[in-house]
C-alpha cells in the first residue's frame, strides 16, 4: 500500500478522489427527491400560484446554513462532519456524540423507509408476489454492495440516479412550458391574503418558504464525504453552493410549471406533478415516471448510507464511538465495518414498516443540529484564525443561519397542534445520552485531544 493511502500510524486511509462534479451531483441528489413531486401541491395551496416566491424565501433561508457548512468543510474537510466541529468549537463529548448518532439516525429512519418505498414499487411495476420484506432487504444488499465496492462507485451510481431524477423533474417542465404565460403568477388565495393585502401577502410568503425549505435539505450530507474529495478546501465550498442553486433553479421552473398547466386551486396535493404532466402530455407513458421515482428514492438511501457510515467512521477515529467503525479495508478504501454496522440496523428497521413518524421527528433533529453546528462556527471564527486559502463568510452569515433555524424548530413544533414528533425527538435525545453514558463512549479524552492536535499538525504540514 503507498504511503498516500495510509496515514501516520500505518492504517489505510478514504480513498481521496470525488471530483468537482460528482460532489455536486451527489449535493444536488441529495436534494432532490420523490417529495418535490407532493410538496409543490402543499405549497400551491398556501401560496397560490406565487408558490415560486417560497422557493426563492426558503432557497436564501437555506443558503445561510449552507454557506456556514461551506465555511467548516473548506476549514476542516472531515468525515466526522457535524461531530467533529461540534467537539472542535464546545469540547463536550456528550454534545458531540448526540449530534452525530442525531445526524445518523435521520439517516437510518430515511434508508429504511426507502428501502420499503422501492420494494412496494418494483411489485406494482413488477406484478411480482415476493413478500415485501424480501424485496426491501435485497434492495439494501445492493446498495450495501455499491458502497463497499467504493466511493468512485457510489459516486458513479449517484450521478446516474441524479440525473435520471433530474430528468423527471425536467420532463414535467418540458411538458408544460408552452403553458407558460398563461396564468397569473401573483395569484394569492382571496382569504388567506385578505385579497392581496401585503402584510398578509409577506406572512403567507414566510408560511409557504417554511414549507419549501426542508427540500433544501439534503447539502449537508456532503460534509461526511469531505475526506475523500480532491482539493475540499475549493471544491467543497463551490459544490455546494452550485448544487443548492441548481436545485432552486429546478424547483422554482417546476411550481411555474405546475400552476400553469392546472390552476393552482384544482392542483391536487399528492403527486402533483403526476398530474401535470398527465394533462400536458397524456400521451405519456405514467410508467416511466414511477421508474424515475425509484431511481429517486434509490439515490435517497445511497446518499444517507454513505453520509452514516463517513459520520460514524469520523466519530470514531475522534473516540466517540468503538475503534472498529474506525476501520477503512486496506484494498476497497471504504469504512467496511460502518457500513455493515448501518445494514444490520436498517434491515430491523425496514422489517418494523411505518417509522414515519420516527422520520418526521428527525427533521426537527437537524434543525436542532444546524443551530448547534452555525453557532460551533460562530466560537471557531472567534477562537482561530482562518487558514491561508479557506472559503471564509462573515460572521454574521452563521448567525442569521442559527436564528432562521430555531425559528423554523418553533414553527415545527407548534404547527398543526401534534405534538408526537416532538415527543419522539425528545425521547431519541434521551436514548443517545443514554447509550453515551452505558457504552462509555468520549472517556478516551487522551484519544480525542490526539486527533485533534494531529489533524492540525498535518494542516500545518
Amino acid at each position: 500500500m503507498a504511503a498516500a493511502d495510509s496515514d501516520a500510524t500505518g492504517e489505510p486511509k478514504l480513498d481521496r478522489s470525488v471530483t468537482l462534479w460528482q460532489i455536486t451531483l451527489y449535493g444536488l441528489g441529495s436534494m432532490l427527491g420523490a417529495g418535490i413531486y407532493g410538496l409543490i401541491g402543499q405549497a400551491a395551496g398556501q401560496l397560490g400560484s406565487a408558490v415560486w416566491m417560497a422557493f426563492i424565501v426558503s432557497m436564501i433561508a437555506a443558503m445561510l446554513t449552507g454557506l456556514s457548512y461551506a465555511n467548516i468543510v473548506s476549514r476542516y474537510p472531515k468525515a466526522g462532519g457535524a461531530a467533529y466541529v461540534t467537539q472542535r468549537a464546545y469540547m463536550i463529548p456528550l454534545l458531540s456524540y448526540v449530534v452525530g448518532l442525531t445526524v445518523v439516525c435521520s439517516g437510518l429512519t430515511s434508508i429504511a423507509t426507502q428501502s420499503n418505498v422501492v420494494a412496494e414499487s418494483i411489485a406494482k411495476l413488477t406484478g411480482l408476489t415476493i413478500p415485501i420484506w424480501i424485496l426491501a432487504i435485497g434492495f439494501l444488499m445492493f446498495i450495501g454492495g455499491i458502497l463497499l465496492r467504493g466511493i468512485k462507485e457510489c459516486m458513479w451510481f449517484n450521478a446516474l440516479c441524479t440525473i435520471i431524477e433530474a430528468s423527471g423533474l425536467l420532463i414535467v417542465i418540458a411538458s408544460g412550458v408552452s403553458y407558460w404565460g398563461s396564468q397569473n403568477l401573483m395569484t394569492f388565495p382571496p382569504e388567506a391574503s385578505h385579497n392581496g393585502e401585503l402584510g398578509a401577502i409577506a406572512i403567507l410568503v414566510m408560511q409557504g418558504a417554511v414549507l419549501t425549505f426542508f427540500s433544501f435539505i439534503g447539502f449537508e450530507d456532503m460534509l461526511n464525504v469531505a475526506e475523500e474529495v480532491k482539493d475540499p478546501k475549493r471544491n467543497m465550498p463551490l459544490a455546494i453552493i452550485l448544487a443548492m442553486l441548481a436545485a432552486t433553479v429546478i424547483y422554482m421552473a417546476v411550481a411555474v410549471t405546475a400552476v400553469s398547466v392546472i390552476p393552482w386551486n384544482e392542483l391536487p396535493k399528492a403527486l402533483a406533478l403526476v398530474a401535470v404532466v398527465e394533462k400536458a402530455w397524456p400521451w405519456f407513458p405514467p410508467i416511466i415516471l414511477s421508474v424515475i421515482t425509484i431511481f429517486a428514492v434509490s439515490n435517497t438511501a445511497l446518499v444517507n448510507w454513505v453520509m452514516g457510515s463517513r459520520l460514524l467512521y469520523g466519530m470514531s477515529k475522534q473516540g466517540l464511538m468503538p475503534e472498529a467503525l474506525g476501520k477503512v479495508n486496506a484494498s476497497r478504501r471504504t469504512p467496511h465495518v460502518a457500513i455493515l454496522a448501518i445494514f444490520c440496523i436498517v434491515v430491523a428497521l425496514s422489517l418494523i414498516g411505518d417509522i414515519k413518524a420516527l422520520a418526521q421527528s428527525t427533521v426537527l433533529l437537524l434543525l436542532t443540529v444546524f443551530t448547534i453546528v452555525n453557532l460551533a462556527l460562530v466560537v471557531l471564527k472567534n477562537r482561530e484564525p482562518a487558514p491561508e486559502g479557506t472559503f471564509e463568510v462573515p460572521t454574521i452569515i452563521p448567525i442569521l443561519g442559527a436564528v432562521v433555524c430555531s425559528a423554523l424548530i418553533v414553527v415545527r413544533l407548534f404547527h398543526g397542534g401534534d405534538f408526537t414528533a416532538p415527543a419522539i425527538a425528545i425521547g431519541l435525545i434521551l436514548l443517545i445520552t443514554a447509550l453515551y453514558f452505558v457504552t462509555g463512549a468520549g472517556r478516551d479524552q487522551q484519544r480525542l485531544r490526539r486527533f485533534i492536535e494531529q489533524e492540525d499538525a498535518a494542516a500545518e504540514a
